[in-house]
């Protein structure tokens, strides 16, 4: 793979080259994305999508929206700094090309601001619970009726390949989707395959997949304009991942082990004290105590350590990344640049201590079972109305609760797989607190 195609401005619909040296400096095209990203209604659903704690009624807990601003701004860090050394090692990008090493931080940026835009209500316990829906509940009905690939998509539902979709599908006055630059499209595409074969090798883009059969040609289109390298020929499409796609894994890793970590000291479930006994390890060379010790509040104190954290594994990561380079550009770099970490240890233990404080909390579990109740509900009732409508035998009911759908779900569509796969991204969609108001209404519990 080369830089001069990964860093490509094309777009959805594009029937010029667009070149770096020809961009307006004041509004770059990767800022667009940026732009894009940020006012489109899937963007703002994420202010109701659980990060950590389902529907907290504390300020202070993120939520998806504020986790993927976060993201976004570790991702722009991450970005900037790799840009500097990648035009240092190759300065025809910048003498020919004209690209900058903002060009690579605002690419970054963008995909981080939109890797969690896929996500349905209640974290990855929505994936998980529409998933099972399709291994396990009544969606078992469709397994004969679908292709292999078709019906893995439903039931390994992937929040990444929902983002893709949401990035790229047309819909009536919306051609391309948001009309990304193809690489921010990219880099956002951290496994770039299909849902079979499930985890072919044990490299990191193989861990999951990256896009919907709908999407499969959309997503062709970008391998093809970024040259990304084939790593499964044949009738299993698999690519190597776009080198930023690293960076944007990176910033992800770093903000959910430490902001995570954060978020559960200041709401009570981890003692202060592990604080600075876990983080410490990581920032040993840049604490300084008398600052520490001279803040008056918890919130104060964790976030100093929370800064410095951030600080410390950004440098490493842009050093991991410039290490190993050569074997990212050829697709043989096959684990996140935080596996690589000497502070891998201490990452680790966080995570542990997380897990078993903050993901495993009776207040967490407790919330995900009732999200599983309602996506369930909402599935049984969306899916059987739409197929009764299309077969011509809908009871009145079902003929009601079409009515209530928006014309994005396909139930007119000839093809199974659109339609079941319609509402799901239809339910994806919905807010946390949206999902329950209209569980309560198919319910009678509200009117």
């Amino acid at each position: 793979m080369n830089w001069e195609q990964l860093l490509s401005l094309k777009r959805h619909g594009d029937t010029n080259k667009r070149l770096r040296k020809e961009q307006d400096e004041t509004r770059l095209g990767f800022e667009v994305d940026y732009d894009r990203i940020i006012f489109s209604s899937e963007f703002r659903s994420l202010q109701d999508k659980t990060q950590v704690i389902p529907l907290s009624q504390t300020d202070f807990v993120h939520t998806r929206l504020t986790h993927s601003l976060e993201v976004s701004v570790v991702g722009r860090s991450l970005g900037r700094q790799v840009g500097l050394r990648v035009l240092e090692k190759h300065p025809h990008l910048q003498e020919i090309h004209c690209y900058q090493a903002n060009d690579f931080g605002a690419i970054v940026a963008s995909a981080a601001l939109a890797h969690d835009i896929g996500n349905p209500p209640f974290g990855h316990s929505g994936e998980k619970a529409i998933g099972q829906y399709f291994s396990k509940g009544n969606g078992l009905v469709f397994k004969d009726q679908l292709s292999a690939k078709e019906y893995q998509d439903l039931c390994d539902f992937e929040g990444n390949a929902n983002g893709f979709k949401i990035a790229t599908q047309s819909r009536e006055g919306r051609e391309g989707g948001l009309r990304l630059s193809y690489a921010t499209l990219g880099a956002f595409t951290k496994y770039p395959k299909e849902s079979l074969p499930k985890k072919a090798t044990k490299h990191i883009a193989d861990k999951k997949y990256g896009f919907f059969q709908s999407e499969k040609e959309n997503f062709l289109d970008v391998a093809n304009e970024l040259g990304l390298k084939v790593t499964r020929a044949g009738n299993d499409i698999s690519f190597a991942r776009h080198p930023l796609a690293f960076l944007v894994e990176a910033a992800d890793d770093i903000c959910y082990t430490i902001i995570d970590f954060e978020d559960g000291i200041n709401l009570g479930l981890i003692p202060e004290e592990f604080a600075l006994e876990y983080l410490s390890k990581i920032i040993r060379n840049t604490i300084k105590p008398e600052n520490y010790y001279a803040l008056s509040t918890r919130e104060d104190r964790v976030g100093y350590l929370r800064a410095l954290a951030i600080g410390t594994l950004i440098n490493e990561a842009v050093d991991i990344f410039m290490k190993h380079e050569e074997a990212i550009l050829k697709g043989d770099f096959d684990c996140a640049l935080l596996d690589k970490s000497k502070y891998e240890a201490q990452i680790n233990d966080i995570i542990k201590l997380s897990v078993e404080n903050i993901y495993q909390s009776k207040e967490v579990i407790e919330k995900e079972i009732s999200g599983y109740e309602v996506i369930t509900k909402l599935l049984d009732t969306y899916i059987s109305a739409v197929n009764n409508c299309y077969e011509n035998h809908a009871s009145n009911y079902d003929k009601l609760i079409l009515k209530t759908l928006p014309s994005s779900v396909k139930a007119n569509d000839d093809k199974l797989y659109n339609r079941v796969l319609s509402v799901c991204h239809y339910i994806s969609l919905l807010s946390d607190s949206n999902a329950i108001l209209t569980y309560k209404k198919l319910m009678g519990m509200t009117l």
